[in-house]
């Protein structure tokens, strides 16, 4: 399921100018572009140096899908993939009665979850806006709810400290003047519609000052579906100036402030060894759906385990979704899987703070390397093939191994393996690992040497202790 085309030009964060609109490339197309990078680079994302530097200390964020579109319960773009009449889908409106949407207990679940803000849809696709927004009547105000569903979770989050960002589509299936075309991610031209990218825009922007000026301090704006690739900095400038905490992702009206690879989609992104350049990932825990979907298949674990390691290793941020139900309840098996997700997170968070990312420190295959000081934690990313991990070139032993997820001691020895017998080399090896016991999470080791990093890779030294494997 590929929802956002926009994506195809998210690869190339790292080694390009900082883009902000589709361009037609393939994922594909940058993959020499990271290969193409130095050896034993040591990335570092550059901070802003002003108030929205928070968006470095938080990382791993919660991203909700919510509207009328969780009453069928089958996608958040469901008046679009399942064929639905305009006339027929705003009926929906009338059914919004989230009376069980509680904003303290999604925040508790944040919280438990490990994640440290949260960003929400204000507006999807469909045009449904879950604020008091005077530019139109298509509202939650405007139903038997007649809430501000986006006034009630700010409250919640200022209280307790919490940074709001607000999701925003640029696609609108409801608005007269948005210019259905039947591009990706449109509707067929309405014939009641008429079509007025200028009136439009001056919709959206007065709808993006509601949001910037009704709520209090907001930390981010999230841009989406700038299908006609239109470009006017003027709209970030006033949001910039509205609240200068938000940081703004790549895909509204020009280049913004960080990138946004999106399900793995996009392999280069995925797989390179760092970045130059901001990146917020995103994932859902629902294979199919990212608002609520009554039957969901789920990712499992490991598999979304795996991806966040695999961003925040690289000192990028990470949103994982969870779509709630038409009542406003996040549903049980979302909510269990954040839970196990943040336990594995809190065991092992040490590794992602305070830390560099060093590519080239092992030649490990499928391991992630962060290190602080002389402190180095070995992240097997990757499914393992076996309880052994072999850590070339490294031969020095550490003072203290540690496995973070249970605490425990890990054996390790330098020694000669039968498959370096042409080097003659031996190397450090990490033994017995609990793979078969913790299949379904990513282990990260902690080695702790009493000298530099940079010492702990030598020629045949005295120190080490080269013997033979036994």
């Amino acid at each position: 399921m590929k929802r956002r085309e926009l994506l195809k030009s998210a690869g190339v964060l790292a080694t390009i100018p900082f883009f902000g609109q589709w361009t037609g490339a393939t994922p594909a197309s940058f993959g020499n572009m990271f290969s193409n990078m130095p050896d034993n680079k040591l990335y570092h994302i550059p901070r802003f140096g002003d108030g929205r530097d928070w968006f470095f200390e938080r990382r791993y964020g919660m991203f909700v899908h919510w509207g009328i579109y969780s009453i069928p319960g089958w996608h958040e773009q469901h008046q679009w993939r399942g064929r639905v009449p305009r006339a027929e889908y705003v009926k929906l409106a009338n059914q919004w009665n989230p009376k069980k949407f509680n904003p303290e207990q999604w925040l508790d679940l944040m919280e438990e979850a490990g994640m440290k803000y949260i960003t929400i849809t204000t507006k999807h696709h469909d045009g449904f806006c879950l604020w008091d927004s005077k530019q139109t009547t298509f509202n939650t105000i405007n139903t038997p709810y007649n809430k501000d569903i986006i006034g009630m979770l700010s409250d919640a989050c200022h209280k307790r400290k919490v940074p709001l960002c607000l999701y925003y589509s640029i696609a609108d299936w409801n608005h007269p003047n948005y210019p259905n075309q039947g591009r990706h991610h449109e509707l067929q031209p309405q014939p009641q519609d008429s079509p007025d990218w200028d009136k439009y825009i001056l919709f959206l922007k007065e709808q993006v000052r509601e949001l910037c000026t009704n709520y209090g301090e907001i930390h981010g704006f999230w841009w989406d579906m700038n299908v006609p690739v239109y470009k006017d900095p003027s709209i970030n400038a006033m949001i910039r100036k509205l609240q200068p905490k938000a940081v703004i992702n790549n895909r509204g009206f020009d280049e913004g402030d960080f990138g946004t690879p999106e399900r793995d989609y996009d392999s280069a992104s995925s797989e390179a060894k760092g970045f130059d350049k901001l990146v917020e990932a995103c994932q859902s825990v629902g294979m199919e759906s990212w608002g609520y979907k009554k039957d969901e298949d789920f990712y499992t674990d490991r598999h979304l385990i795996s991806s966040i390691d695999r961003y925040l290793g690289r000192d990028a941020n990470y949103l994982l979704n969870v779509g709630p139900t038409g009542e406003g309840l996040i549903p049980s098996e979302s909510a269990a899987i954040l839970r196990r997700i943040g336990k594995w997170k809190k065991s092992v968070d040490e590794s992602f703070q305070n830390v560099q990312t060093n590519a080239e420190l092992v030649s490990t295959p499928g391991v992630l390397v962060t290190k602080r000081d002389s402190t180095i934690y070995i992240h097997i990313n990757k499914a393992p093939v076996g309880n052994g991990l072999k850590l070339k070139p490294i031969n020095v032993l550490p003072t203290k191994a540690t496995l973070l997820n249970t605490g425990k001691p890990i054996d390790c020895v330098v020694n000669l393996c039968p498959s370096d017998h042409a080097s003659q080399q031996p190397y450090l090896r990490l033994r017995n690992l609990p793979v078969n016991e913790m299949a379904n999470t990513v282990l990260v080791a902690k080695l702790e040497f009493d000298r530099a990093l940079e010492q702990i890779t030598q020629a045949k030294n005295p120190d080490t202790n080269i013997e033979l494997t036994k």
